[in-house]
């Protein structure tokens, strides 16, 4: 008989092997349990336990962008005697989902979601009227590979392999209830025996529709990814770049191409232009655990994609003010942050 894991080998396997193809079946957890020759009960505990301490952001649906309402990559420029607050004004709109201090004199990087383009732009509106900051919106054009559930082994990430596609925002045609359940799939799943049937409850559908909705979007690529969300900088991975160039339009797809076969490059996509104050066009993000090796290996990158003599700039993540899924709920907010 194979010895049961202990907590800590419980715990790697359930971050390092459940970020992506997560079981569509009424009891997911026992399935895990199964795999993992362990009990349903170790599991949900154990992800109970790596959630309250930070480590798993959520259990769920990472959506495509563009597929389900809108969002942007978005920064502004703080000087640093404002910076937290500045930081914590932007922080407090649910929209924003992640919100990080960056090296460059744009310091303030943020994702914002909404339930379509009109909201979006009224909360990045909105926080510039709160702010007095100018805030640089940066929408994505094309990707070439997005995906965060990478291996954890290794002093980088190592990618699971898939080969890099060229992909444009294009939004899904979702009926009401399924609306509904992208909006009750926010917060992720529900740590409990039979999720999918708690999910069906919230927003009026069987648990067989549920699991049908899920894997259909998967398939479609609605949904990139379902598995376990973790949070990087809480498993160690705390010198991650975001590298961007100026490339000329007619060629950034096939350098984005390129850049997205270097197999620790965990992001690769094209972003609009925001100029005169960003000319850059084409982005990619590292995340691994040593600064050193994360440089060299976006020169690497850069080198492969024929980039290095394009103006760019590597901007190596400073501080996490906030990291959550998206919300694109279409509820309007009754409040306005203010800066205290």
């Amino acid at each position: 008989m194979t010895p049961a894991l202990d907590t800590v080998a419980l715990d790697f396997r359930l971050l390092d092997e459940f970020q992506r193809e997560f079981p569509l079946v009424p009891a997911p957890f026992k399935a895990i349990a199964v795999t993992l020759q362990t009990t349903e009960r170790a599991v949900l505990e154990s992800l109970a336990r790596l959630t309250a301490t930070g480590a798993v952001s959520r259990v769920g649906a990472v959506f495509r962008p563009g597929t389900v309402g809108a969002s942007t990559l978005a920064a502004l420029a703080a000087p640093g005697d404002e910076l937290d607050a500045v930081a914590q004004v932007v922080g407090a709109y649910p929209e924003v989902s992640h919100n990080y201090e960056r090296e460059n004199a744009w310091n303030l990087w943020f994702v914002a979601s909404a339930c379509d383009a009109g909201r979006l732009d009224a909360v990045l509106s909105a926080i510039e009227a709160r702010t007095g900051k100018r805030v640089l919106r940066l929408p994505l054009v094309e990707e070439y590979h997005i995906d965060l559930g990478f291996r954890l082994a290794g002093s980088t990430g190592g990618r699971v392999p898939a080969a890099p596609r060229l992909l444009r925002p294009a939004p899904a045609l979702l009926t009401a209830r399924e609306r509904m359940l992208v909006e009750a799939l926010q917060p992720g799943l529900p740590l409990a025996t039979r999720p999918y049937a708690a999910l069906g409850e919230a927003c009026g559908l069987s648990e067989e529709a549920v699991i049908a909705t899920l894997a259909r979007w998967q398939a479609s690529g609605t949904v990139r990814r379902f598995g376990v969300v973790v949070r990087h900088r809480e498993l160690g991975f705390a010198a991650n770049a975001m590298a961007v160039w100026d490339v000329p339009d007619g060629a950034v797809a096939e350098a984005g191409m390129r850049l997205a076969r270097e197999p620790r490059v965990t992001l690769a996509y094209r972003r609009a232009r925001s100029l005169p104050q960003w000319p850059y066009n084409l982005y990619c993000m590292v995340h691994g655990r040593e600064r050193e090796e994360v440089a060299a290996t976006v020169t690497a990158a850069a080198r492969g994609a024929g980039l290095g003599a394009r103006p760019h700039a590597v901007l190596f993540s400073r501080r996490r003010f906030k990291q959550t899924g998206a919300r694109t709920a279409r509820e309007e907010a009754a409040w306005t942050p203010s800066i205290a």
